[in-house]
C-alpha cells in the first residue's frame, strides 16, 4: 500500500483480448492525460485494458503541497503500487521521465513488456538544458508561465517548438497547456546527475524504444544507446516532436506500438 493518495485510471477494453494490460506513465511537468486523448482508446479498441498512474504531485493523486519532495525513486513506489494493483503483469509505458521511472521500478520489479518513448538517455538532461539555452533561450523564460496556466502567444509559440512535431498547427497546442504542471526540482535535478548513478539490473523481457525524428528535447539520435542497453526493438517516427502521443503523427507512434505489442 502506498502512503501517498494516488490516482489510477482505468480504461478497460470494450472487448477484451487477453493479452496483457497496458500501465502508461507520464513523463515532467505533465500527467496522465497525455495518454487518454489518443494512444488510450486507439489501444482499447485493439482489446487492450489500459491504465495510466498520476505519479505523486501530479494530476488526480496527492501529494501537490510536497512535489518537490519527490525524486524518482519514489515515483517508481508509486509505480510498484499500481502493478500491484493490477490483474496480471503489464506491459509498462513510460514517456520522457516516465522512462525513469519504469527503469527504476524493474531494478526490483516485474513486467510483461516494456516501451520507452521519447526516453531521457543515458547521458542525463544536462545536454539538453544547453542545448536549449542555446537554440530556445525563451524556454526558460516562458515555462513557468505554462505551468502557471497563464500562456501568452509567446509561450505557445516556444512550447510548440520544442515539444512538438514541425506540422502541429499552431492553434491546437492551445488545447494542450493544460496538461502541463509543476515537476519536482528533485526528480530534475536527478534526470541532470544520470550518468552518476548506477543503473542496477535490466531484466530480459520484451522492449521498444521510440522517438521522433524532429524531437527537440531528446534527439532521436540518442535512441540507439537506450535500446542498445535493453537489446531493443528501436523505431523512430518521421516529423514527430518530443510528444509523440499528441502531434499529428500519433496514429503512426501507436500503431508501430500496437505492432510491437503482438510480439509480447
Amino acid at each position: 500500500m502506498s502512503p501517498r493518495k494516488l490516482k489510477l485510471h482505468h480504461h478497460p477494453a470494450p472487448q477484451p483480448s487477453g493479452r496483457p494490460p497496458l500501465l502508461f506513465v507520464h513523463g515532467g511537468y505533465t500527467h496522465s492525460l497525455c495518454w487518454q486523448v489518443n494512444f488510450i482508446p486507439f489501444l482499447n479498441a485493439r482489446g487492450y485494458d489500459c491504465f495510466a498512474l498520476d505519479l505523486s504531485g501530479h494530476g488526480a493523486s496527492g501529494g501537490h503541497e510536497r512535489l518537490h519532495e519527490f525524486g524518482l525513486a519514489d515515483y517508481a513506489e508509486d509505480l510498484a503500487w499500481a502493478v500491484s494493483s493490477l490483474p496480471a503483469q503489464p506491459v509498462l509505458i513510460g514517456h520522457s521521465m516516465g522512462t525513469q521511472v519504469v527503469q527504476r521500478y524493474l531494478v526490483d520489479g516485474e513486467a510483461a513488456g516494456v516501451a520507452l518513448l521519447s526516453p531521457v538517455p543515458p547521458t542525463g538532461t544536462g545536454g539538453t538544458a544547453s542545448r536549449l539555452a542555446v537554440t530556445e533561450p525563451a524556454f526558460f523564460e516562458e515555462l513557468p508561465n505554462a505551468m502557471a496556466g497563464t500562456p501568452s502567444t509567446r509561450t505557445l509559440q516556444v512550447m510548440a517548438r520544442v515539444y512538438f512535431s514541425p506540422d502541429m498547427p499552431f492553434e491546437d497546442t492551445l488545447q494542450f497547456m493544460p496538461m502541463i504542471g509543476a515537476e519536482s526540482d528533485h526528480a530534475v535535478a536527478e534526470m541532470v546527475a544520470l550518468p552518476f548513478m548506477r543503473t542496477g539490473r535490466r531484466p530480459n523481457i520484451p522492449a521498444l524504444v521510440m522517438g521522433g525524428s524532429e524531437d527537440q528535447v531528446f534527439p532521436a539520435s540518442m535512441l540507439f544507446f537506450t535500446a542498445l542497453a535493453w537489446r531493443a526493438h528501436s523505431v523512430t517516427i518521421e516529423r514527430a516532436g518530443h510528444m509523440l502521443m499528441l502531434d499529428p503523427q500519433w496514429q503512426e507512434a501507436a500503431g508501430a506500438l500496437a505492432d510491437w505489442l503482438t510480439t509480447v
